[in-house]
């Protein structure tokens, strides 16, 4: 897209597709590529940008936000979230105009600073400061950790747009239209859950404190600076962010193994089939040396239960389920269900290291633990089938 899109009145979108980075912040693959979003507000008397976008992007994002200016000055720019995908093009905006005046709080200024060596023509703002630019009254909130400790959203009181910054946002680059009106829902949604999960579920605590402070805005559009804009229901997009910070799971189930040779992977569709037989329907299998941890957080955060089965290697977790464990223990999801079983041959281990696992993350945890020696025997198979069994039932309830 390479015009400005008209996304309220007075308002443009001056977001950019990236379809070339691979690893949004070097972790998590972006296979459907990834938009950022970022916005100008033109009042009567003056202009406010909300954000930029990734340094890459500089042609993209000038030529877009000179048409929408249309010879106009660029008075304010506001610094919602000093990540550089957010903030990337912060010195070229005050090269072309250096009487522009940046406004963010006061854990902006110091990263203004060391970003952008910035000291000058900084204005600080608070909870409920506003910034009038003629016939659209800029208001702002500071959501502190959601996800680093400047963030903040900016809200135009005048049309009801929400400039939310990282949170409702996305993956995903923009296919066609940007609003969530002109998408078919699941496009989006598996998406953008996916994105909570690796960058906010840590601080679903914080969401929900969020989610209190804007209660009281009449908010009619929220705009993301990642991901889908939403116009049409805005109810359906705060209400999913409310239930996965609460991590309210659907009936369904997630079973995650690593192993070496198979006999790991037997157990787990054991537990599978357990599963099946207690009525659950939406069963999700990852073997976690060939899924990337994002898609697997990402079920997680959406189902009710999870199964990690592991080898033993060289007497700990299989590699890559200790870094789901890691990543898991880091986000602590809640209101979850939790089976574990471990497998070895010369030295035990996995079992143990789940274990330790399961009493850090203080989930309800089903029976049987099963262990297995070498290769599972059927007996062992029956054992793993009645874990995802009695996991089955506990998802159902």
């Amino acid at each position: 897209m390479y015009k400005p899109v008209l996304a309220n009145k007075d308002t443009w979108w001056l977001g950019v597709n990236d379809y070339e980075t691979d690893l949004f912040e070097s972790l998590w693959p972006l296979p459907q590529g990834v938009a950022y979003n970022a916005y100008i507000v033109l009042g009567s008397t003056a202009t406010a940008a909300i954000d930029t976008v990734k340094g890459p992007y500089l042609d993209d994002y000038i030529s877009k936000l000179t048409q929408a200016l249309n010879g106009r000055p660029l008075n304010y720019l506001v610094v919602n979230h000093m990540e550089p995908d957010h903030a990337g093009l912060i010195s070229q905006l005050k090269s072309r105009w250096p009487s522009l005046k940046f406004i963010g709080n006061a854990k902006t200024l110091p990263m203004l600073k060391g970003y952008h060596g910035i000291t000058e023509n900084i204005i600080t703002v608070k909870d409920g400061d506003t910034l009038d630019l003629g016939g659209h009254v800029l208001r702002f909130a500071t959501v502190p950790m959601l996800h680093w400790p400047e963030s903040m959203v900016t809200f135009d009181t005048s049309t009801g747009v929400l400039f939310s910054n990282d949170s409702f946002g996305g993956f995903g680059a923009h296919e066609g239209g940007i609003f969530d009106d002109e998408k078919v829902r699941s496009r989006w949604e598996d998406e953008m859950l996916r994105y909570y999960a690796c960058i906010v579920a840590k601080y679903s605590n914080i969401v929900q404190a969020a989610l209190s402070k804007l209660k009281a805005l009449d908010i009619k559009n929220i705009f993301p600076s990642h991901g889908t804009l939403f116009r049409d229901d805005i109810r359906q997009v705060i209400s999913l962010y409310d239930k996965w910070s609460k991590c309210e799971g659907e009936k369904g189930a997630v079973v995650v193994y690593g192993s070496m040779y198979g006999n790991t992977r037997r157990m787990a569709e054991a537990v599978c089939t357990g599963l099946s037989s207690a009525k659950v329907k939406d069963i999700r299998l990852y073997d976690s040396s060939r899924t990337d941890p994002s898609y697997i957080l990402r079920d997680i955060w959406k189902f009710r239960g999870f199964a990690l089965l592991s080898c033993t290697y060289n007497t700990q977790l299989y590699p890559s389920m200790e870094a789901i464990c890691s990543k898991l223990l880091n986000r602590m999801p809640k209101n979850k269900v939790l089976g574990i079983a471990g497998s070895y041959s010369w030295s035990k281990g996995a079992l143990t290291a789940l274990q330790g696992f399961a009493e850090k993350i203080k989930l309800m945890k089903v029976e049987p633990e099963v262990e297995v020696y070498a290769s599972p025997t059927p007996e062992d198979l029956m054992k793993c089938c009645e874990l995802g069994k009695n996991l089955g039932v506990s998802v159902n309830e």
